[in-house]
């Protein structure tokens, strides 16, 4: 609720002064500036009715272009740049958690990025087997979101990149920011409208990153369509094993926000949640949760994943 708030202030905020900066002249009364402030709002309120109706059409649309894939290819996009740049500028940290030099990166790697992402969005996805695809998907979102946290470096955190359009909006997940077979694509399309409800495999959480502390680490390498499930598996027993997942204090167990967030994913039931998690489980976590059919707390640090934190 906090967060909705302070996306609502920010909005707002950002509405009256626009409104003020580009509509108010100097010989203006305040009615008339009060008027063209009214119907600025208006509009801004078309907008939001809008667009609260038109994502299902629209994800239906998605849904449709990218549920094809051809099981019999045996092509593999080459995500090599995108390995390097990887394994260049992200760090593991003492605390486990892969942290990423933007300020090197913005010098010396954006522009590598960008290649990289340009020559993803000319890529028939459709024509991929269904591995290859969920690579694909996986590294396109989390190359994109580097390259809009360089865009606006630097920034304390990913929420504060606040270009999605809508007045509740926040951060930039909203915002059309690829197009892949001519169709424009923001990150949560990636995210929510292809790989969840295309593959539902809840392993999609650990793959996806937000560039957030709290988030499941980004791998130090590409994701590729032949080593596809070692590595979710891989990224899954990671952050299940880490503070950042899944903690115990005084025999009660905090848990990350994904859990909550995307409950349905993990069997819609603390319990099924903490069955899931003792599947990756290290023997000690695994036995201290055994038996357990609650969860005490969930936390989340939407702080970013800088080497500089």
């Amino acid at each position: 609720m906090r967060d909705l708030w302070r996306a609502w202030r920010r909005k707002v905020r950002n509405l009256m002064r626009t409104a003020m900066n580009d509509q108010l002249q100097p010989r203006q009364s305040r009615h008339c500036w009060m008027r063209r402030l009214n119907a600025t709002a208006f509009g801004a309120l078309l907008a939001i009715l809008g667009m609260s109706i038109a994502p299902q059409a629209i994800a239906g649309e998605i849904e449709s272009v990218f549920a094809k894939n051809d099981p019999a290819s045996k092509v593999e996009i080459d995500h090599s740049d995108w390995d390097k740049l990887l394994k260049k500028y992200l760090r593991k940290a003492s605390d486990g958690l892969n942290r990423v030099n933007y300020e090197a990166f913005r010098k010396d790697g954006r522009k590598t990025l960008i290649g990289y992402l340009d020559r993803l969005q000319a890529v028939d996805v459709t024509g991929l087997n269904g591995d290859e695809q969920f690579a694909f998907w996986v590294n396109l979102y989390n190359a994109k979101t580097i390259e809009i946290i360089l865009e606006h470096y630097p920034v304390k955190s990913i929420k504060d990149i606040d270009i999605s359009p809508g007045l509740f909006a926040d951060g930039p997940w909203k915002k059309k920011v690829v197009k892949v077979n001519n169709v424009k694509l923001s990150l949560d399309d990636i995210e929510h409208t292809i790989l969840r409800a295309l593959w539902r495999d809840n392993r999609v959480h650990y793959a996806v990153n937000c560039a957030s502390v709290g988030c499941p680490n980004l791998a130090l390498g590409a994701y590729k369509g032949v080593t596809l499930n070692s590595m979710l598996d891989a990224s899954a027993r990671a952050y299940i094993n880490s503070p950042r997942g899944v903690r115990l204090k005084d025999g009660r167990i905090t848990a990350s926000k994904i859990y909550r967030w995307f409950r349905k994913d993990f069997g819609n039931s603390e319990k099924a949640i903490l069955e899931h998690i003792g599947r990756y489980a290290e023997p000690t976590l695994a036995e201290k949760i055994k038996g357990a059919t609650d969860i005490y707390d969930y936390e989340y640090d939407w702080g970013l994943n800088d080497t500089k934190g």
